[in-house]
């Protein structure tokens, strides 16, 4: 029945987004036509958790790995940018890092179990 998910992110300027995505995370892609790239992505998991009433309808993004501190300095290589300082929620740690022509998406190392293999 669902073979997959298929997400979008609307950038002020795709272009920029699309490239940190290519050259910066290296994400391979499709073009579905005239330079228009679909990514691939790492394997998923899906979590429904109970919103606030300032919640309901709102999703969420993040980019999950392994060891938070380790990607953050490999992204920083890259000339990434950060939201603050890695947070240690008890279930996982979060961070946020600036995408050019986006604005900030989430990365995750989760403390719990993951739905997916590695």
């Amino acid at each position: 029945m669902i073979n997959g998910i298929h997400t979008i992110v609307y950038a002020q300027d795709a272009e920029k987004a699309r490239a940190f995505f290519r050259d910066v995370l290296g994400f391979g892609s499709v073009d579905a036509g005239r330079g228009w790239l679909i990514f691939a992505l790492p394997p998923g998991e899906i979590a429904a958790h109970p919103a606030e009433p300032h919640q309901a309808g709102r999703h969420g993004l993040y980019f999950m790995c392994d060891d938070i501190e380790r990607t953050i300095r490999e992204l920083k290589s890259k000339s990434v940018e950060f939201e603050g300082e890695p947070i240690d929620r008890g279930w996982g740690i979060l961070v946020s890092m600036r995408v050019p022509g986006l604005g900030a998406i989430g990365l995750y190392q989760p403390k719990h179990p993951v739905a997916h293999s590695r």
